[in-house]
């Protein structure tokens, strides 16, 4: 980040044509490229030119590299998709416009939840704009599964283990996970939610506090979590996450813990929320949100009618109408605190319904394992570490909360 600050002044200077606005993200496929097409449409209609540089990638990785090289050639876009902490370090450098003055036309300290604003903000300041909010702990659901086998669908962790045992004896996989790093570590996730609480998450993940990460309920949460693997497949490793929830609308399997964007694979099959599928959280978290939010951030221009499209794109980002058309073919929520969502299906009006009571009751918490508490270096070394715990039996939970603990205190480093 220091390298890149230096060619802050350079990358000023170099632009795109003006008045267009050229947008760096990673969303090319499905419910997301629709919603980017929305979002150029409604910006063109305004009149200005989106020019689209979309780089494929999970989670933005290779979309992530390629601004750090055309940041150090000094060629920045004019928008850029980033999150979590990576918004504070572009932000902290100086790369980064700030939204202040729309932020306070459109009242986003009213429409926001303050545990949302402050990811959002660089030294006290708005440099990103949101577009949605994702529930992280969600427990997908066969309907068809739990009847056949006359089990209800676990709310707690110690329920989940009896009927998980009584559905494997009845030949159906109890838990659909690939066996990808990512993968696993969501499903983590949503444990130490669920043992630790809201607040002691936040201990451990955002404030990377030490002895959290080396408390009795991290280490539950670490057994829990491997007591998980012999519930899951023996055709898991290397297996997608799209390919894994096929599962569960398949038949073959009774649960997968992933995000709210698997839903958009139920829909994709012409599946419908609480008849074909179910949507709960996972359990043990009923009354807490674990969040993965998508921003954007817009870099310093000279250009006064490049500033101005920046400008237009960041306060049309945050209109009612564009927050239920994005989010509506993405599978998220808004993240506006005062949307009506009675148009939207189901496990969305749960969701929205759940995020407004987490935000009130101060049980919202960014999720490690999808960007939002720890930078990435600490995160891939996270993921390792549980990884290589889950699926070795002979490494020691005293040597998983040592790896861990460095693993998430290289975040202060």
């Amino acid at each position: 980040m220091k390298c890149l600050a230096a060619s802050l002044v350079l990358a000023t200077s170099l632009s795109s044509h003006a008045g267009d606005v050229e947008v760096l993200h990673w969303w090319t496929s499905g419910g997301e490229a629709r919603s980017v097409d929305s979002l150029k449409q409604m910006m063109n209609e305004k009149g200005h030119e989106w020019r689209d540089f979309a780089v494929p990638g999970r989670a933005g990785e290779s979309a992530l590299n390629t601004l750090r090289i055309r940041a150090l050639s000094g060629n920045l876009p004019d928008a850029a998709q980033i999150k979590g902490p990576d918004i504070k370090d572009w932000g902290n450098f100086g790369f980064l416009t700030n939204l202040d003055r729309i932020a306070q036309e459109q009242g986003w300290d009213s429409l926001l939840p303050k545990r949302i604003s402050d990811i959002l903000k660089a030294n006290g300041h708005y440099v990103a704009v949101p577009f949605n909010i994702h529930r992280v702990n969600w427990l997908w659901a066969n309907p068809d599964i739990f009847k056949d086998v006359g089990v209800a669908v676990p709310t707690t962790l110690d329920e989940f283990f009896i009927v998980a045992e009584k559905i494997k004896k009845a030949g159906y996989i109890p838990l659909a996970l690939g066996e990808e790093p990512w993968q696993e570590a969501t499903l983590f996730d949503s444990i130490a939610l669920a043992t630790l609480g809201a607040a002691d998450y936040r201990r451990a993940f955002v404030k990377q506090d030490s002895d959290t990460l080396s408390s009795d309920k991290m280490r539950e949460a670490l057994v829990t979590f491997r007591k998980m693997k012999a519930f899951t497949d023996a055709d898991a490793p290397g297996r997608n996450w799209s390919d894994t929830t096929s599962l569960v609308i398949e038949g073959k399997a009774a649960m997968q813990v992933m995000g709210d964007w698997a839903k958009g694979e139920f829909a994709a099959k012409g599946k419908i929320p609480g008849r074909d599928f179910i949507c709960v959280p996972v359990p043990g978290t009923q009354h807490q949100f674990a969040f993965n939010i998508d921003s954007f951030v817009f870099f310093k221009s000279s250009d006064k009618r490049k500033v101005d499209s920046q400008e237009a794109l960041a306060t049309l980002i945050m209109t009612p109408n564009f927050q239920r058309i994005f989010n509506k073919d993405k599978g998220s929520i808004p993240v506006r605190l005062d949307m009506n969502l009675s148009d939207f299906d189901s496990c969305a009006q749960n969701s929205f319904n759940a995020f407004t009571r987490a935000a009130a009751s101060d049980k919202l918490v960014p999720s490690f394992s999808h960007d939002m508490a720890v930078g990435r270096a600490s995160q891939r070394a996270m993921f390792d570490v549980l990884s290589q715990f889950f699926n070795n039996n002979d490494q020691s939970i005293d040597e998983t909360l040592r790896q861990l603990r460095a693993a998430v205190m290289a975040a202060n480093l």
